[in-house]
This record gives C-alpha cells, structure tokens and sequence, in this order.
C-alpha cells in the first residue's frame, strides 16, 4: 500500500526512523544497514514494506530497494517474522544474506542472533531457488581475498573448465598449501580436473 515515502527526516535511531510528510509523521522500523545508509539530511527517500496483521499496523523502511526485496523474500518464510528479518539485515548486508543463500551457508546465516540451524536450512530451502532466479545469479561463488585464487579460477575457466567445478579443485589444492602460485595452482588443479 505504501510503496515509498519523500520527506523530511525528523529523527533517527538504530532500530528507527520518523520521516514527516506533508505534515504527516510515518514511523519507520529499520534495520542497522538501512541506519548506516540514511543520510542526516533534511530531505530523503525511503521504500517501505507495510506489514498489516489483525492488531497491528507496521511500517518498515529501506535506503535500498535491493533490501526491501531481500525482506520481503525473508518474512515469506514460515517461522520468520519480520523482527527476525530485520536482525538479520542489521547483522548481514542484504547481498551477505543474498550470497549466503544462494551459496547455502548455513553457518553464516545461523551467526545471526536468534536463529538457530533449522531455522537457516528452511531460509536456505525455501529462498534458494528464488534468490537464484531473481538476481539471475549461476554459478555462485565465495568472495576470495585470495588472488592467486582468483586468477587461477580466471584461467581454468578460459580452458573451458566451469567455474564450480575448478572451484572446488582449487580450494582442495590450496587447501594443501595457500603459499603457491598461480601458475602452480593451475598445474595441480588440471591434474585433478
């Protein structure tokens, strides 16, 4: 119903903001990520979630539309309301949430407060395929600091290795030594491909 608001930021906390518009004050819930990104200007733009239940009326807002989706996908899930969603989008980026579901990290997502391992499979079980086809994401991959990784991964792929697949040879052989070089890397990996 309320898709978005424009107004002007009258307070802001942790857990919420008030934005006035057009003499009107909206109560806005938000989570830690979305606090970090409003600005202390007078004038902002928020997309907002509004949850309705039968005794309540509850208003959510978001500095990014890519968090509002990554929410709205989370309290679908049964089990997870959306104080739980919200803990995790303070906890997590919205593209950490995105990324640990589509690479089924349960770890990663059990780190969040509140949320015990049953809890991050049915995440993971119900969102995956969602996440996957809505952010069009293939082949996922794991953020690497490491790049020897990265350019060993690079090369496998120009020789018509997929990229999950050399992945998991790679990480096996750096597994065994992280000291080697590319060229090493990529040696040891086309043995085992």
């Amino acid at each position: 119903m309320i898709t978005h608001l424009r107004g002007k930021l009258v307070e802001k906390n942790p857990t919420y903001a008030i934005v006035e518009c057009n003499g009107v004050g909206y109560f806005l819930n938000i989570s830690l990520h979305t606090f970090s990104l409003l600005s202390d200007e007078e004038n902002i733009f928020v997309y907002t979630d509004l949850l309705v239940k039968e005794d309540s009326h509850t208003l959510f807002g978001f500095a990014e539309k890519s968090e509002r989706e990554v929410f709205r996908l989370l309290i679908s899930v049964s089990g997870v309301g959306a104080s739980t969603a919200r803990t995790m989008l303070s906890s997590l980026s919205p593209s950490d949430v995105r990324d640990a579901i589509a690479n089924e990290d349960v770890p990663t997502i059990q780190s969040v407060k509140g949320i015990g391992a049953k809890t991050a499979q049915r995440v993971i079980l119900d969102l995956k395929d969602k996440i996957l086809k809505v952010y069009d994401i293939g082949e996922v991959s794991q953020q690497s600091n490491n790049t020897n990784k990265e350019e060993a991964l690079s090369a496998l792929e120009v020789l018509g290795f997929t990229r999950k697949q050399s992945e998991k040879v790679v990480d096996k052989v750096l597994s065994q030594d992280t000291s080697l070089s590319v060229e090493n890397i990529i040696k040891r990996a086309l043995k085992n491909l």
